[in-house]
């Protein structure tokens, strides 16, 4: 540890001096030797140093956004590799170059703290081995000695002897109870983080090695802090602890604004933007209306989560337009499968289709008529069905007319029915004639 507390020498300096401008602040109010004025001063140190990492803060947010962009090619890689881990591997690699994407992207913000983290724990190790270093001098070493954090000495550990403890003026009891309830809290908050993160802001339809490495953080840096923090001095545990509460804080803020594609989060996010813009019937912030206009644009490409929510703006009567605003309209511009509706007049009904015994129930006309009697007016009945006209004379008309033919032929001296056979083209059947159906003229 000593080759790392020099190799980080070189900040010691700053963030000692940060601490001090805290604790002249905070010592004004509590008193200079409290815990309360060197505790706060730490808890200081901390905001200050994640404010400063707000641009790598967003950097990462950048960085899995890209990495999400990337799914649907990592789960084809998968696919076609899937007996082939190596060529797996190799191919998510290319795929990563190609892209200019990193996967450890999300650690950037925990290396950058790693300086500033091993500066304070050099500075606090040295105030409880009554060395001076950096601004800190022998009064302000005094000072930072006596101060408790809730029975605790600022510079006592949890392996540390009952006669150093009491050296500092504390018990063995009190610092390894405020030890180890800080590391307890620590590792909790630690694990809460990572698994919000991989519980809800998590596409899991596609497994990818990012998704891999955040599993395995989630379990591998509580169990660090576990084994690790009963090294550390009280005043690392608190710069940790806070460290951890602003990180989980930052987190939930993250995942309820700006939750990944295909996640929890985003279904319900887009379930409280729905209900938002069915109520004022236009999105709020500008920050709405790019969401919308995004999921307008991925059309076919949309998920679950995005379909849902246009087809609940068509049942409330809204549409979702291409520039991202919400217009009131009956008919719905945009479709569960993200091709524009064919609004205006509605589609034409096919006429009902008669059933077969309806058809061979329909009067039918004679071969002999005229064109004029032949005819029959159609008209549609509401229900679909075809009805004719003149269905009771046509069936008395053709028997008449099968009468006067064999009339003709008794009478010319031939047998009966030499006439109507006689005349019977070729082809045709002998005998009297059944009359043709309608649909076979």
């Amino acid at each position: 540890m000593d080759t790392i507390a020099g190799f980080f020498s070189f900040i010691t300096t700053p963030v000692s001096w940060v601490i001090v401008q805290f604790h002249s602040l905070y010592g004004a109010i509590f008193g200079p030797d409290t815990g309360w004025a060197w505790g706060l001063s730490i808890v200081s140190l901390v905001i200050l140093i994640r404010i400063c990492l707000i641009p790598l803060f967003v950097k990462q947010i950048k960085a899995t956004r890209a990495m999400q962009t990337l799914q649907p090619e990592m789960k084809k890689i998968q696919e076609r590799y899937k007996s082939d881990k190596q060529r797996q591997s190799e191919e998510m690699m290319k795929l990563y170059k190609e892209t200019g994407t990193n996967p450890l992207s999300s650690c950037l913000p925990i290396l950058a703290q790693s300086p500033f983290f091993f500066a304070l724990y050099h500075v606090l190790n040295s105030i409880a081995s009554n060395d001076t270093i950096g601004v800190i001098n022998n009064r302000l070493l005094e000072s930072a000695q006596k101060a408790h954090i809730f029975g605790a000495p600022l510079a006592s550990k949890f392996t540390d002897s009952s006669s150093k403890v009491e050296e500092l003026g504390s018990s063995l009891t009190d610092v390894r109870v405020v030890t180890a309830l800080m590391i307890v809290l620590m590792s909790l908050s630690q694990f809460y983080t990572q698994r919000q993160l991989m519980t809800k802001n998590v596409d899991t339809t596609v497994k990818t090695p990012f998704m891999q490495q955040q599993k395995m953080l989630m379990y591998v840096f509580p169990v660090m802090f576990a084994v690790f923090g009963i090294n550390f001095p009280v005043g690392v545990l608190v710069y940790w602890l806070t460290t951890n509460v602003w990180t989980m804080g930052q987190q939930m803020y993250v995942i309820r604004q700006n939750p990944t594609p295909g996640s929890k989060a985003q279904a319900a996010f887009l379930e409280r933007l729905h209900k938002h813009v069915t109520h004022a019937q236009k999105t709020r912030n500008r920050r709405e209306t790019n969401v919308v206009k995004a999921i307008v644009a991925k059309g076919r490409d949309r998920n679950e989560y995005e379909r849902k929510f246009i087809n609940g703006l068509n049942k409330a009567g809204l549409a979702a337009q291409a520039d991202g605003t919400i217009v009131v309209s009956d008919t719905a511009t945009i479709t569960e499968d993200g091709t524009p509706a064919t609004g205006g007049a509605p589609k034409r009904q096919q006429p009902k289709r008669q059933s077969k015994a309806k058809r061979q129930s329909a009067p039918t006309t004679a071969a002999g008529k005229t064109d004029e009697d032949a005819k029959t007016s159609l008209t549609k009945s509401e229900d679909g069905e075809d009805q004719t006209e003149g269905k009771d004379t046509e069936p008395k008309d053709a028997l008449k007319k099968d009468t006067e033919n064999k009339g003709k032929s008794g009478a010319s001296g031939g047998q009966p029915g030499q006439g109507t056979r006689s005349k019977a083209k070729s082809g045709q059947r002998k005998g009297q004639q059944r009359p043709k159906h309608p649909s076979k003229k």
